[in-house]
């Protein structure tokens, strides 16, 4: 032990098997260590230390692949599918890299891969911006030792200008080459490319870039017509039209989102096919002109022309028909040497009629169900024919290929149906996501996960796979039922009464399925055929977890006099309170000596210093109101019942040195939970307990908070927390970066506090060899 100036102490206890555990502030997570950062400056200081690529001989080895001829993969997206991408590339033996922004920073594709980059954005720019800055991604890319980027779906997925820089850094893209980007991300030159190849095609435009070409253009074909995206997918940017006077605000409102989702307002105009069935087939090719397809999916459930549940094969589809669309996706993307994956999209009219509408060249978020029918993994297949194989290098051979059985993916969004569909955000209270026989899960959900309003509202994807169409609809159906999601609206219940109407049960839904049965949003009122009422009737569900919320809430906080409660009329029941004990006045005489806080008080911080070198027994830090207080008690013990045990506290402490009962967790605890307010809290404990230090853990430059604060914020507040009662400060950083120690301790030490410097350690500190 050793004391600095005003009484500072920096101590370490060194005894067998003693483990000091690190404090982490989970506000400050980067790249898997917790980070307590003071200013800008510093956040920017530390991403630059914790980015850094590994030197050549810091890289573990890896058992050589021939058909992977890439050391590191960045997935150039973001949450499930970038955790999809990542999953892949480890299984084949690849280190991962991810992106994220700061809105993003806890999400499981920032966390889950080997290394992490943080995504900056122009002041007032949207999250949304920062992956589609292509400079950016191939520079962290290029620090990084990335030989290869996968973009996944959306973004940059289907930009060649993505594609070209990859080439010109020395990059492998996973995805087409860039003939085939410039061929068919854009939708116009796509339809070219399919009347070229024989393949039927809807009457439509080439690219209209201005409200005066869109009208001449719906002169010239008609109503109804379907405004689409020239880049891009998923259903952003997409109007229909049946009315003149509509055309021209939902072209500017097409063409802006397209904007806004893919970095390209250009649009194009289709005659409207009405009540069609959405059917698409999912190849793959080598560049070669060698292309296979992997049967096809029907995606005919959509809402605002984005896909909501999907299956694979489309098992009511004639087989004559089936044929047919198979072909033409082989045949469109056969003569354009198309390289790596891709899915080929068709409309079916009510006489079974087939149309192209687009080629989707990217992975899509539905693959998943082709995957389960298939037993072949799309991602590692992408990877592996980007590093330069063949299909039949891979085993993708046409006979070899047949679906076998029927899947299904839901895809579950937090949206509130019944408000159509309004987007939710808040907090996850619980998620506790669905398994069993048959079952698939791609998701980034967990509790405490924060919803934010800046990104796509789907936060999983179950696909459930059978024998037979109706045991996978069951199958789903229970998947649906046991997911549990509480914190913010999803659509499950949505799912599940799609899942129950008799046109889905049929197999025979159209794209007008939803806006033609609009008593599928009416969830409140919903009940579904399960045996278990409470699970049949949403009403029911949950609603034990509801009561025994509402109960707890209203023993910690009381009844809510907003809800129009009058605390005058209420009866006092029984008292279940544990009277305090009673202390003989003997005892209480025979406690009353010169203990740790008159030393203090009489000698200052100095004194209390020389009093602890020179004391030759083992001195005790009680931390039962403060830590025993988090971590056992769940944080809900009241100042009421501490000030009853206090009298008793102050004799069985006599002796000790402190008692820590004060901090940061203090006041989430009060303010957020009890209500009540953290100061009073100590200074009534202070009046009962006059003869103990109370001592505080203090969070350096970040006092008792998640975030650094001014200097004469915390001197202040340090100088307020002396004043109403504490005695010493526990002062420490979760990276022991000084510059934060010594903020803290100076402003502990100036209010005229006794001071210790802890150094944060996760280890066992008797061990001589650990230094």
């Amino acid at each position: 032990m050793r004391s600095l100036s005003r009484g500072v102490l920096f101590a370490v206890l060194a005894l067998p098997n003693v483990v000091i555990q690190a404090f982490v502030n989970p506000s400050s997570r980067r790249h898997g260590i917790a980070v307590n950062d003071r200013t800008s400056r510093r956040d920017a200081t530390i991403e630059k230390e914790m980015v850094q690529p590994p030197t050549e001989s810091s890289n573990s080895p890896r058992v050589a692949n021939p058909l992977i001829p890439f050391s590191n993969i960045m997935a150039a997206n973001r949450a499930e599918i970038a955790v999809r991408i990542m999953r892949a590339a480890t299984e084949l033996n690849a280190g991962t890299v991810g992106i994220f922004v700061h809105e993003d920073r806890y999400s499981q594709h920032r966390w889950g891969a080997d290394r992490s980059f943080l995504l900056e954005k122009a002041e007032g720019a949207t999250p949304i911006s920062a992956y589609l800055d292509i400079p950016q991604i191939i520079k962290i890319a290029k620090e990084a030792n990335v030989d290869a980027i996968h973009p996944g779906y959306g973004f940059l997925s289907e930009s060649p200008e993505f594609a070209q820089a990859c080439a010109d850094a020395g990059i492998t893209f996973v995805g087409p080459t860039v003939e085939n980007l410039l061929r068919f991300s854009d939708k116009t030159s796509a339809r070219q490319a399919a009347i070229e190849a024989d393949v039927p095609v809807v009457p439509g435009s080439d690219s209209l870039r201005t409200k005066e070409e869109v009208v001449e253009f719906v002169e010239t074909i008609g109503l109804p017509v379907i405004i689409k995206a020239a880049m891009g997918g998923g259903g952003k940017g997409m109007r229909v039209v049946r009315r003149m006077e509509d055309l021209v605000p939902f072209w500017e409102a097409a063409s802006s989102e397209a904007l806004a989702s893919f970095g390209d307002g250009s649009v194009f105009v289709e005659r409207f096919v009405d009540r069609p069935r959405h059917i698409e087939v999912q190849i793959i090719g080598d560049g070669t002109g060698n292309v296979v397809h992997l049967w096809e999916r029907d995606c005919s459930v959509q809402r605002r022309h984005q896909k909501v549940i999907e299956m694979a094969p489309a098992w009511t589809l004639p087989d004559e028909l089936r044929a047919q669309l198979h072909q033409y996706a082989v045949q469109l993307t056969s003569a354009a040497k198309y390289k790596n994956a891709g899915t080929v999209e068709f409309l079916v009219d009510s006489d079974m009629r087939p149309y192209f509408i687009e080629v989707n060249p990217r992975i899509q978020v539905e693959h998943t169900v082709t995957e389960e029918v298939t037993g072949i993994d799309l991602v590692q297949s992408q990877i592996k024919i980007a590093g330069g194989a063949s299909l039949e290098e891979i085993g993708l051979i046409q006979e070899n290929i047949s679906p076998r059985g029927v899947a299904i993916q839901c895809r579950v969004t937090t949206e509130n149906p019944e408000r159509n569909f309004a987007p939710d955000t808040g907090t996850l209270s619980l998620y506790r996501h669905s398994a069993g026989c048959g079952v698939r899960m791609d998701g980034v959900g967990y509790s405490g996960l924060t919803i934010t309003p800046y990104f796509d509202s789907m936060i999983v994807k179950y696909t459930a796979r059978g024998s037979t169409f109706p045991e996978t609809v069951n199958r789903m159906n229970r998947v649906l039922q046991e997911c549990r999601i509480r914190g913010v609206k999803t659509n499950i219940p949505f799912l599940l009464n799609c899942l129950a109407h008799p046109d889905f049960k049929a197999g025979k839904v159209t794209t007008a399925f939803i806006d033609e049965n609009p008593q599928l949003k009416e969830t409140a009122s919903s009940y579904w055929d399960f045996a278990n009422e409470y699970q049949a009737d949403p009403r029911k569900v949950n609603a034990v977890e509801r009561l025994l919320r509402y109960l707890a809430n209203l023993a910690v906080n009381g009844h809510p006099s907003s809800l129009g409660v009058d605390r005058t009329k209420l009866t006092k029941g029984i008292s279940t309170a544990v009277p305090p004990p009673k202390l003989p006045e003997r005892v209480r005489e025979t406690t009353k000596k010169a203990g740790m806080r008159h030393i203090l008080l009489e000698q200052g911080p100095e004194g209390l210093a020389k009093a602890v070198r020179e004391h030759k027994g083992l001195l005790i830090t009680d931390t039962t109101w403060r830590d025993a207080h988090q971590s056992l008690l769940a944080t809900r013990m009241r100042t009421q019942e501490l000030v009853r045990c206090a009298d008793a506290t102050n004799v069985a402490l006599a002796n000790a040195f402190s008692i820590e009962m004060w901090g940061g967790a203090t006041f989430d605890v009060a303010m957020r939970f009890l209500h009540e307010c953290p100061w009073k809290r100590l200074e009534s404990l202070r009046e009962k307990v006059p003869d103990v230090p109370f001592q505080m853990l203090l969070r350096g430059a970040n006092a008792v908070g998640y975030t650094n604060y001014a200097d004469n914020v915390v001197y202040k507040f340090c100088q307020q927390a002396q004043k109403s009662g504490v005695d010493v400060f526990r002062v420490f950083d979760s990276l022991n970066y000084l510059e934060n120690l010594k903020l803290g301790v100076d402003a502990a030490g100036a209010s005229g506090g006794f001071v210790e410097g802890t150094m944060s350690y996760t280890g066992d500190v008797s061990d001589p060899s650990k230094g």
